[in-house]
């Protein structure tokens, strides 16, 4: 395995070369409930069109370092997303996202650009969660396709939808 930033072609560039992607949101509840809302009910929030596996069934986040994030499909197969960086409840998860320039599933964190989630406490009862698509030049020669698809107003339709799932005195979460 090379280090980022080598100069051979099958490896990613220097994550810095190409700028993130930041979206976020503002949620009115508070920080502890946003972040379990996240990683404890994705499969509430995450967009049909984000999918890898044929009939998905649940989206799913390991609780820890180390953990994966992926899909269950409804035959019982699993795909990984990627693998958990961080988590830091209520505040930070940091992700790899295991994806190739078409949206296919890679099984290498040295070519995954990275999700940083964090959960800004914005007052009493409301939250500021901004996702940020990072080290996107770990998609190698795809980085400026893979960013271009990604770009575009915030909050975008990711945090859109986890936003629209939660109340301020709901159930959820």
């Amino acid at each position: 395995m090379g280090e980022i930033g080598s100069m051979d072609a099958s490896k990613p560039a220097t994550p810095t070369t190409v700028p993130p992607v930041r979206k976020s949101v503002d949620v009115p509840v508070p920080a502890d409930r946003a972040f379990a809302h996240f990683t404890g009910r994705p499969t509430e929030w995450w967009p049909e069109s984000h999918v890898l596996v044929a009939a998905r069934e649940q989206v799913i986040f390991e609780p820890r370092a180390g953990g994966r994030w992926y899909e269950r499909s409804t035959d019982g197969s699993e795909l990984d997303w990627g693998r958990v960086l961080v988590w830091e409840p209520p505040h930070r998860i940091v992700l790899t996202w295991r994806v190739d320039g078409d949206f296919r599933p890679i099984d290498d964190d040295e070519r995954a650009s990275r999700v940083e989630v964090t959960f800004t406490r914005r007052g009493p009862g409301a939250t500021r969660v901004e996702l940020a698509h990072v080290e996107l030049a770990r998609h190698g020669r795809a980085a400026g396709r893979v960013r271009a698809a990604i770009d575009g107003p915030s909050p975008g339709e990711t945090l859109a939808r986890f936003a629209a799932t939660l109340t301020p005195g709901g159930d959820h979460a």
